[in-house]
C-alpha cells in the first residue's frame, strides 16, 4: 500500500476553512468512486505542524493520470507521498487549469460564493455524469441557470470547457461581460466578444453576451450569457445541448429568487417553475447539481422535486456544512437517464 497526504488549501472565508477538510474528504470519495475505480481508501483527517491534511492509501500507488485527476480537487493545495521516517515527498501533475487563477479570484462583490465551493459543486456534478472517466479528456458543456456574476462560468472556462449562463439581473450581466473582456485583453488571450439584443417571437427579452476564446483555427471555447428569466430556458437553448447544469440556488435569507409568483424566499418555487426547462436542455447521461439551504427546506424535499422531473438522485453524501447562522448548505446531484 502507498500512503499519501493531501494538504488542504486555506480559504479567505474562516467558516469555510473550518469545513474544508470534511468537504474535501467527501469530494475525494466521489473522485475515487467515479473516476478512479474505487482505488482510494477512505481518507482520514490529521494535522501536521498545525495544518489539516487528508491521509489515504492506494494499492500499488497512484499513476500519472490518477495524479492529474486528483490535481483538480477543489481545496487541494499540495499532494505528498508519505515515506518511511515520517517524510513527505511532494508529487505534482498538471491539473485541467489552463488560465491564471485570478480568472476565479479577482472578482470581489457582496454575495459571491466561495470559489472553492463553486469548484467543488462543479466537480461532483461532472463526476455524476455518464462521462466521469473522461474528466481529463472530454470538453463538457456547462450551464449555470442562475449565473450571477459568473463564478461557475469562469471555473468552467478555467477547465477548458464551454459555458452558458442565464441571469435575470442586467447589472450582473453587464458587470460580468465587462470583467471578462478586460481580463482577456489584459492577459493577451485571443478572443472575440459581442453583446446583442435577445429577442424571441419579436419580443425583446434582454441581451446576450457571447465570447469566443482562443484562436478560431484551434476550436475556441464558447461562452454565452443570456439576460433573461431562467424559467424561459427552453426558449433560449436547444434541447439536449448541455452535459452539466450547476446551480447555486438562492438561500432564502438575503437574496430571493424571482418567479412568476413574485419574490420567492426559498428555492422551491424557482425549482418548480424552472426544472422542466432545465431538464429538457440536459443530455441523457448528464447531471444537475445544486446547492441548497437545508434551513429553508429539508434535503428530502429537494430530492423529491428532482425525481418528480425525471431525474435520478445520485447518492453523494457528506457535503452538508454551515455557512452562517441562517444557512446550512448541502449539495444535491441527480442524473438524467
Amino acid at each position: 500500500m502507498a500512503r499519501y497526504g493531501l494538504l488542504v488549501a486555506p480559504s479567505a472565508n474562516r467558516v469555510y476553512t473550518q469545513s474544508a477538510p470534511e468537504l474535501m474528504a467527501a469530494e475525494l470519495a466521489v473522485f475515487s468512486e467515479r473516476a478512479l475505480a474505487g482505488r482510494i481508501e477512505p481518507a482520514e483527517i490529521v494535522e501536521f505542524a498545525g495544518r489539516p491534511y487528508l491521509t489515504f492509501e492506494v494499492e500499488d500507488g497512484l499513476g500519472p493520470d490518477e495524479l492529474r485527476v486528483l490535481a483538480n480537487l477543489s481545496s487541494a493545495y499540495a499532494l505528498f507521498e508519505m515515506v518511511d521516517g515520517g517524510l513527505l515527498r511532494p508529487l505534482g501533475e498538471p491539473s485541467l487549469d489552463r488560465y491564471d487563477d485570478d480568472l476565479i479570484t479577482i472578482q470581489k462583490y457582496a454575495g459571491k460564493t466561495n470559489e472553492h465551493f463553486t469548484k467543488l459543486l462543479l466537480n461532483v456534478t461532472v463526476l455524476a455524469t455518464s462521462w466521469a472517466e473522461q474528466l481529463l479528456s472530454k470538453r463538457f458543456a456547462v450551464l449555470d441557470p442562475v449565473a450571477g456574476r459568473g463564478t461557475t462560468l469562469n471555473q468552467a472556462l478555467m477547465y477548458g470547457w464551454d459555458a452558458v449562463g442565464i441571469e435575470l439581473d442586467g447589472k450582473d450581466v453587464e458587470a460580468y461581460s465587462a470583467f471578462l473582456k478586460t481580463w482577456l485583453k489584459n492577459k493577451r488571450i485571443k478572443h472575440t466578444t459581442d453583446m446583442v439584443p435577445l429577442r424571441r417571437e419579436g419580443k425583446r427579452l434582454g441581451r446576450r453576451f457571447d465570447a469566443r476564446i482562443g484562436d478560431v483555427r484551434d476550436d475556441p471555447q464558447h461562452l454565452s450569457v443570456f439576460e433573461a428569466d431562467t424559467i424561459q430556458s427552453r426558449a433560449l437553448l436547444k434541447g439536449n445541448s448541455v452535459d452539466v447544469i450547476v446551480a447555486d440556488l438562492p438561500y432564502g435569507v438575503v437574496h430571493g429568487s424571482r418567479s412568476a409568483k413574485g419574490l420567492a424566499r426559498g428555492p422551491q418555487e424557482l425549482l418548480e417553475e424552472a426544472l422542466p426547462g432545465w431538464t429538457s436542455l440536459l443530455r441523457p447521461g448528464g447531471a444537475l447539481g445544486m446547492s441548497w439551504n437545508t434551513h429553508v427546506a429539508p434535503r428530502s424535499d429537494a430530492l423529491d422535486l428532482l425525481e418528480e422531473h425525471g431525474l435520478e438522485a445520485v447518492d453523494f453524501e457528506g457535503f452538508e456544512h454551515r455557512v452562517d447562522q441562517a444557512i446550512t448548505r448541502d449539495i444535491l446531484v441527480a442524473r438524467k437517464v
